[in-house]
């Protein structure tokens, strides 16, 4: 039988900040359908979706659905599906964007740039001469957004 955690023990007080973190949790609400996105790909543990904000054309990133802040919270499991997740969709990327080059960047910590705290990784398609960022500069349109993660998710039908 489960034993109910004592909210003013240490495991209680975590588990009571790591809920009210999910509850207001921008990711966590797209996860729960609260908030709107731009999905690409999902399964049982994670999900993508385009970067409303993108760096470059083909932003995308991917979630696990659990909440975690950071690569220190979040399960290892939860880890490895966002890596797999990850692949699968770097491979639409390729096919529907051709990009010379790829970056993968995931930050743990506001001193790291973390402006989001649900761990997440950033997939950003690359060309010779775009500058070194990872957070965009403003927003980008909602139909080019549409357009890309339908694409994606279509090239994602022909992935392994």
């Amino acid at each position: 039988m489960a034993r109910a955690c004592d909210p003013m023990s240490r495991e209680g007080v975590r588990a009571v900040a790591a809920r009210d973190a999910s509850i207001q949790c921008i990711f966590c609400r797209i996860v729960r359908g609260e908030a709107p996105s731009h999905p690409v790909y999902e399964d049982e543990h994670t999900l993508a979706f385009m970067d409303i904000a993108p760096v470059s054309d083909g932003h995308v990133l991917v979630i696990p659905r659990a909440h975690g802040a950071t690569i220190f919270e979040v399960g290892a499991e939860d880890a490895a599906a966002v890596a797999r997740g990850a692949k699968r969709v770097a491979h639409a990327l390729r096919e529907v964007l051709s990009p010379p080059g790829l970056m993968v960047g995931q930050l743990n910590g506001e001193a790291a740039g973390q402006t989001v705290f649900h761990y997440h990784v950033h997939l950003i398609p690359r060309r010779e001469g775009d500058a070194l960022r990872i957070h965009g500069r403003g927003p980008a349109r909602p139909e080019r957004l549409a357009e890309l993660a339908a694409s994606l998710r279509a090239a994602l039908a022909k992935v392994p």
